[in-house]
């Protein structure tokens, strides 16, 4: 039986290599290890689970990077802004009933933008009466300024259009439709 115990000089005998190299394959075929021929040398793993571990890993991480974008224009002022325009015009709130839901954002739709001074956002909405989208359109001055809302209208999947706010053309101030 091989215990591993070596010869005086270091080197193991024949039988404890034959019997070890025995052991290995064995033991790798229950690991789904392949073995090389020759003793101690072996793949890690075969490249079919490498590929496979590989992809779990990307996918896994394309979800968690998906997730993060999401909450980060979730957090975003213009975001909020919007929303809160949303939950208090009763004609919205009436065309698409309670409660409401606040869908992810379809992050390959064109109209999704935002750079350093605009952002338009198509929002989807949803209630137990109907659903929709929530258009909304935000600027700001510059960089680390406040983002100021230009227009937000809902628009319901039977086309009907349902404006929420508009800045005031006269004297600059701001009007809630």
């Amino acid at each position: 039986m091989w215990r591993g115990v070596s010869t005086p000089d270091g080197l193991a005998s024949t039988r404890e290599k034959r019997v070890g190299a025995t052991f290995l394959r064995w033991f790798s075929r229950k690991l789904g290890y392949e073995v090389a021929k020759s003793l101690g040398s072996r793949m890690p793993m075969p490249l079919g689970k490498q590929v496979f571990f590989a992809g779990v890993a990307a996918s896994g991480s394309c979800a968690i990077v998906y997730y993060l974008v999401q909450k980060t224009f979730s957090r975003a002022s213009y975001y909020q802004l919007a929303l809160e325009q949303l939950h208090s015009h009763p004609e919205a709130l009436e065309a698409l009933g309670t409660p409401l839901n606040v869908h992810y954002l379809k992050l390959t739709d064109k109209y999704n933008f935002v750079d350093i001074a605009d952002a338009k956002l198509k929002i989807p909405v949803s209630g137990p009466k109907s659903e929709g989208h929530l258009y909304v359109s935000s600027s700001r001055d510059a960089p680390f300024k406040r983002w100021n809302l230009q227009e937000v209208f809902l628009e319901l999947k039977d086309g009907q259009q349902i404006p929420l706010f508009k800045p005031s053309r006269d004297n600059d101030e701001v009007k809630k439709e």
